[in-house]
């Protein structure tokens, strides 16, 4: 694990400096605190086992906050370091207003910048990935380093510093391959703890030694809790055909929940389980079950898997879709690990290749999912793997999700519209709000 923990001091004002002209509250002061009183009055009213109140979806004066009270105070995920493997590569993500630069340095350690030069706040990068050698922003040609320190700006001037003129950092912490950002001053200590719990789980499938063979950048016409709503169940997953080969028809099911016509294929999932909890036991993979969604500051759930058919990957047959072994794993039929971290991402990994999914906020109404598969380093494309097969089956799920996020959000945007009941089986989405209400209360204070 790497770890970047320069953010920038906050700014202060000298302590000499008299005070300014009163002044009157603007309109848009005054509607963003009228907002801000309208969402804790929201959240002291929600009811656990029902979707949120439609404000909380479809407010733009409520976005905002939700913008400042998880992504700006919460670590989320942010790319794998085998979309940036070489000095000078980048990805660009963008979070509300926020537009953030994931850069590997010439000194082989990753940084995490501000989109923003220190001129005149133009955006340096314009593009969602590259590779570069300074940063030069295209207005007026301030030129960085990697790491973010001023190089180059012309006519500064005798007086003029550009030590002080760097961009500015977020925290960074890279785990096993997954990159991590928090733009808090002060980061939550909790996130190191549960990475410590569940780096075991995935670490075997050995990210840093992985390429990327497809992406896939989503925009959903949806809110971004929606988004991960949608995710945190599988009561909808009979709209999804091509994931249903490889899942088995009772997955998120207990025992209680299965109806009758299902026993046999319940019956046969236990079977396959104990089959992969053996070879686990055997190989020293963990696999056990843990689910801390809401009860703990970052909000994790993780466990390995049995699949459907072959047990091997997603794909119509269960059979493996590249032919390399991830890392130094011995055998193929090892299940899906499923990963869940809030607020924002969730994986797979498997033998064969990795998912990533990473959501991101851009608008109330607009939320983009990035996907990327990753296989081992040394696969060669065409022989161990052919990417339209690699990403077949998440790609339609993804598209599928996102007619089903766009389709809520105008539910919930119809003045008809009142919170509804979870189901039993809808218990990780209740979870994922539980957590996001006590989170978005304690930045409320």
């Amino acid at each position: 694990m790497t770890t970047d923990f320069s953010a920038p001091a906050a700014a202060t004002a000298p302590a000499t400096a008299a005070p300014g002209p009163t002044r009157a509250p603007s309109a848009a002061g005054r509607r963003r605190d009228e907002a801000r009183e309208a969402l804790r009055e929201l959240l002291a009213e929600r009811i656990p086992g029902q979707s949120l109140d439609a404000p909380l979806y479809t407010d733009p004066d409520m976005f905002p906050h939700d913008i400042e009270g998880i992504f700006g105070r919460h670590w989320f995920f942010a790319a794998t370091v085998a979309e940036i493997p070489e000095p000078g590569d980048y990805v660009t993500i963008d979070v509300g207003r926020f537009s953030l630069i994931v850069m590997h340095g010439d000194d082989e350690e990753i940084s995490v910048l501000h989109n923003v030069c220190r001129h005149r706040g133009a955006r340096v990068l314009q593009d969602a990935r590259g590779s570069t050698g300074n940063l030069v922003c295209p207005y007026h040609s301030w030129t960085y380093a990697s790491d973010g320190r001023l190089l180059h700006a012309a006519g500064g001037g005798p007086d003029f510093d550009p030590g002080c003129l760097g961009l500015r950092r977020a925290h960074c912490q890279v785990v096993s391959g997954l990159i991590f950002v928090c733009l808090a001053q002060e980061p939550p200590e909790d996130f190191d703890a549960v990475m410590e719990m569940v780096e075991p789980y995935f670490a075997p499938h050995e990210v840093t030694s992985t390429k990327v063979a497809v992406r896939q950048d989503l925009v959903e016409n949806g809110n971004w809790k929606l988004t991960m709503e949608n995710n945190r169940e599988c009561y909808h997953c009979d709209g999804h055909p091509e994931l249903a080969c490889s899942l088995f028809p009772t997955f998120g099911m207990t025992e209680e929940q299965v109806p009758e016509h299902h026993r046999d294929d319940w019956v046969r999932m236990l079977s396959a389980q104990g089959r992969l909890e053996e070879r686990c036991e055997r190989y020293g993979l963990p696999y056990r079950l843990i689910e801390e969604v809401a009860s703990r500051e970052a909000g994790v759930r993780i466990e390995r898997i049995a699949m459907d058919g072959e047990g091997e990957s997603f794909s119509a047959s269960g059979h493996r879709l590249s032919q390399k072994l991830l890392g130094d794993l011995p055998d193929f039929r090892l299940g899906d690990l499923t990963l869940h971290l809030q607020p924002n991402c969730w994986f797979h990994f498997l033998s064969d290749h990795i998912v990533t999914f990473a959501v991101f906020p851009i608008d109330v109404d607009r939320t983009l999912v990035r996907t990327t598969w990753l296989v081992a380093d040394d696969a060669v494309e065409g022989k161990d793997y052919y990417p339209d097969s690699l990403a077949h089956v998440w790609r339609e799920t993804n598209l599928q999700d996102a007619a089903f996020v766009e389709m809520t959000h105008r539910g919930v945007s119809d003045p008809a519209y009142v919170p509804g009941r979870y189901m039993p089986s809808e218990h990780l989405v209740d979870g994922f709000l539980t957590w996001w209400t006590a989170r978005m209360q304690e930045h409320l204070g």
